[in-house]
């Protein structure tokens, strides 16, 4: 258990993981890079000596160096010192500092605060918690077109039918049709609590062609799909056979123009693979089930064949495979005719790998080599519902972000954190620190490839989400509706503008609602959207496709206020740059002043003194812009900005 001193004052000694004063460079770092530590001691403590301990698989120790003394306030400090080239082998590594004080030798550590959120830590008599380092590979970028984009998600059964009779492709045996394309979506199950029929829509890939200009609208340029290969089910997470198209949603042909059609409007499709297990349904596996001779046998793990075998989470119709049995990695990966070698030539630009933590090592990293091999800017990215850099999955430490595995990671915890933050969870400051945490754990290239989302297919709808919240706070039924869309104005303004690829799941952005798994998966509601939202996600997405800064620029956060979250965009010693502040109180205006110079940093000398407010310009005199009066009503976000956007 880890144990906090209390006998030596908390700035006695001061480490900040996350401050360049004290660690430099930033956050994650190469491998073979010099890492330059500087940890401060008060004279009066009478510090002996300080080892750096460092934990890569063994337990090294480094002796640092008094390299020069700073007064802070009215202390005198002892600046201990130590340059650190890390391991030539991509990994996670952690940290912590063994400090000897007094003439009796007494050992206290300092290590990371009690969230393990990296910044400001603590002093410790014993077992203190340490900081990390992500290790990276170097010269394994992300690609650009991929980092700039917006993304949209589409649940293929539920966007729409493209067929001019509005009829549905190919209607499975066994499966029911709903008689309005409006209905609610639910199961059918039998004693066993398990699927006895599945449901269907009917939308399909024309019904995708036929909406790519409403995407554009949207200024999308990553589509990305749930699974669309031949399965039983509606959400295809069940393959049946990873080389044909499923019927109900089209042909091969109708894959191809769709994947052409949207190249021609500057958008890139992504597909959704499913590799850790196949459906109970499939080719695969019902030849393994019925022979032991058969090819496939060797890819499933069965215990009393065939009945019992492993599947995944305990669900019978999803039997895993052994994804380094050598012949199902050479059908998914190496062979000529392989999955990915098939759907990539057709002109796709990567893969969403589902329940990546499953998914072994090797398996991802082959895969990567195998794609970028096809295309050197295609994208991987990993369902991964933590911090990526950290995962342990199975008793493993994973390295997603080694630079040979993952380029981008669906970014769940920025959902709740956000959330957590407007159902008051947590205040700001505390909010500050989760961002700074991922902004310091994940090497830059996957930072800003970030599949940034405020909802999926797993989880309820944001406007769902945001009204569970909204009811919480006691407010008069006529300002229910208000203050939900306030909140996702909000929260959809904050994607937009952090880095990262924003991702709008289908129909958030037209105040689609649902609660979990079958709920959030409506129809979108064609000829009956939010217009006001709509128009809102055209406007925030339009601002972000055509803002440099929010492509690129850094990002500083700020807690000015319990209630108010603020951040700048900006580039290092230029004038541009665009803030937001957001004020989560549904009930207050929160007013306070902002000293501007301080606020922008190292940037303060290029200041403007033309502020803008969204569509709103306040123009402010430079002896003002130490003293800027901000006030932001209940439930609103701000975004100012050195120019007007």
């Amino acid at each position: 258990m880890n144990s906090l001193s209390y006998s030596l004052p908390k700035d006695s000694i001061l480490f900040d993981s996350q401050n360049e004063q004290f660690k430099t460079p930033f956050g994650a770092t190469p491998c073979g890079e010099n890492i330059k530590f500087n940890i401060l001691t008060q004279k009066n403590i009478n510090c002996l000596g300080i080892n750096l301990i460092i934990k890569n698989g063994k337990i090294l120790e480094f002796k640092m160096l008094p390299e020069a003394e700073k007064k802070i306030g009215d202390h005198d400090y002892i600046v201990w010192s130590l340059n650190f080239t890390t391991p030539s082998l991509a990994k996670t590594i952690f940290y912590h500092f063994k400090i000897s004080i007094g003439n009796e030798n007494t050992i206290f550590y300092y290590g990371n605060n009690s969230l393990a959120l990296g910044g400001r830590g603590d002093i410790y008599e014993n077992f203190p918690i340490d900081y990390q380092i992500t290790l990276y590979y170097k010269n394994n970028p992300t690609p650009n077109w991929f980092k700039e984009s917006i993304a949209y998600q589409i649940f293929p059964d539920r966007f729409k039918n493209g067929n001019k009779d509005g009829k549905v492709n190919e209607p499975k045996a066994n499966s029911f049709l709903y008689g309005r394309w409006s209905d609610i979506p639910m199961y059918i199950k039998n004693n066993k609590n398990e699927i006895a029929r599945w449901d269907f829509f009917g939308g399909n890939l024309k019904g995708i062609t036929e909406k790519i200009n409403y995407l554009k609208g949207l200024n999308v340029g990553t589509l990305y799909l749930n699974p669309i290969f031949e399965a039983t089910s509606n959400h295809r997470y069940d393959t049946n056979n990873y080389h044909n198209i499923d019927p109900v949603l089209g042909t091969y042909k109708d894959f191809k123009d769709m994947v052409k059609e949207c190249k021609k409007r500057g958008i890139y499709t992504i597909l959704d693979g499913v590799f850790n297990h196949t459906g109970k349904d499939s080719i695969y596996f019902k030849e393994a089930s019925t022979s032991t001779s058969s090819p496939f046998y060797p890819w499933y793990r069965f215990q009393n064949y065939p009945y019992d075998y492993d599947c995944w989470w305990g669900i019978k119709d999803l039997p895993c495979v052994n994804e380094l049995e050598p012949s199902f990695f050479k059908y998914i990966v190496e062979g000529e005719n392989s999955v990915i070698n098939h759907w990539m030539k057709t002109g796709i630009k990567g893969w969403r790998l589902d329940v990546a933590d499953e998914l072994p090592s090797f398996f991802i990293e082959s895969l990567k080599y195998k794609c970028k091999n096809i295309d050197s800017e295609s994208v991987i990215i990993g369902e991964v519902w933590e911090d990526a850099s950290n995962k342990i999955s199975y008793g493993q430490r994973r390295e997603y972000f080694n630079g040979k595995q993952l380029d981008s990671a669906m970014n769940y915890p920025l959902r709740t954190y956000l959330l957590n933050f407007y159902n008051g969870s947590i205040d700001s400051e505390t909010l500050c620190k989760y961002m700074n945490s991922l902004k310091e754990n994940y090497p830059k290239e996957n930072y800003f490839a970030s599949f940034n989302l405020l909802g999926s297919h797993d989880v309820k709808r944001i406007k769902t989400s945001v009204k569970d919240i909204v009811k919480d706070y006691n407010l008069e039924p006529q300002y229910l509706e208000p203050a939900t869309t306030r909140i996702l104005k909000s929260l959809s303004l904050i994607q937009f503008t952090l880095p990262g690829v924003p991702v709008i799941y289908y129909g958030d952005e037209v105040g689609v609602e649902g609660g979990k798994d079958p709920d959030n998966r409506r129809t979108y509601p064609w000829g009956k959207e939010d217009q006001d939202l709509l128009s809102w996600y055209k406007k925030i997405s339009f601002l972000r496709s055509s803002s440099k800064v929010l492509k690129k620029g850094e990002i500083k956060f700020f807690s000015p206020h319990p209630d108010v979250f603020t951040y700048i965009r900006f580039f290092p010693n230029e004038r541009d740059f665009i803030g937001v502040l957001t004020n989560r109180n549904p009930n207050k205006s929160k007013i306070f002043k902002i000293n501007l110079k301080e606020f922008l940093g190292q940037f303060s000398n290029n200041i403007a003194t033309d502020i803008y407010r969204w569509n709103d310009p306040l123009i402010i005199p430079i002896d003002s812009s130490t003293n800027f009066p901000i006030k932001i009503p209940p439930l609103k976000t701000l975004l100012f900005s050195s120019k007007s956007v």
